[in-house]
């Protein structure tokens, strides 16, 4: 299903009928202030699944980010915060950032891994922070296509033409950007740019 939803003002019906599809486990293609992302509720295992055959990738070798819709929910899922990394986080975001964190004991569980980190997202955008906000817990994300940002993929009527068959729902918010986000390691203080995108971090050291 193609669903449009106004990127500003989202209706809250068709935010409950995204509820209601993830918590029965489906998987979304929705806008983020970056790229378009696809999601599914955290909590559900063979939604993740799905995610990474349709990315093509194994479930242990998966980098997924939680998307959250505020720092309320880190504390879940990230543990060693210094003083440091809160006071940039709570500057930079909502934005176009990813930050990588020492994972607490909920996230190998939930993505089925051994991983010792965690990326956490809050995008600057009003849908995905909602339904998030609605749903009462993250969303696992991974960008739609990594290696092959082309012009169709900021396009929500083209990825739904190329997606439509492999997931439940897809948002149409409006054009989406090319740049993904910035990812920052912030497992320490010196606060290393991992991969550079649409996130500028000097404007919030």
């Amino acid at each position: 299903m193609l669903l449009s939803i106004h990127p500003k003002n989202p209706d809250e019906r068709k935010i409950k009928q995204v509820i209601d599809c993830l918590k029965n486990g489906g998987v979304i293609i929705y806008p983020t202030d970056t790229v378009y992302g696809i999601g599914c509720d955290l909590h559900n295992q063979r939604a993740i699944e799905r995610i990474c055959a349709i990315k093509n990738i194994k479930p242990k070798k998966a980098n997924f980010a939680f998307i959250c819709n505020d720092l309320s929910h880190i504390s879940e899922y990230a543990r060693g915060l210094s003083n440091a990394t809160f006071k940039l986080m709570k500057k930079a975001l909502p934005g176009a950032f990813t930050f990588i964190l020492e994972a607490t004991n909920k996230v190998p569980k939930i993505l089925d891994n051994n991983k010792k980190t965690v990326g956490i997202r809050i995008p600057d955008h009003n849908i995905p922070r909602m339904l998030v906000e609605k749903l009462g817990n993250p969303l696992i994300t991974t960008s739609v296509d990594d290696d092959d940002l082309v012009e169709y993929m900021t396009d929500p009527e083209l990825i739904y033409e190329k997606f439509e068959h492999l997931v439940d729902i897809v948002i149409d918010g409006g054009v989406g950007g090319l740049s993904l986000s910035t990812i920052v390691d912030a497992t320490t203080d010196s606060f290393e740019i991992i991969r550079q995108g649409a996130g500028i971090l000097e404007d919030f050291i």
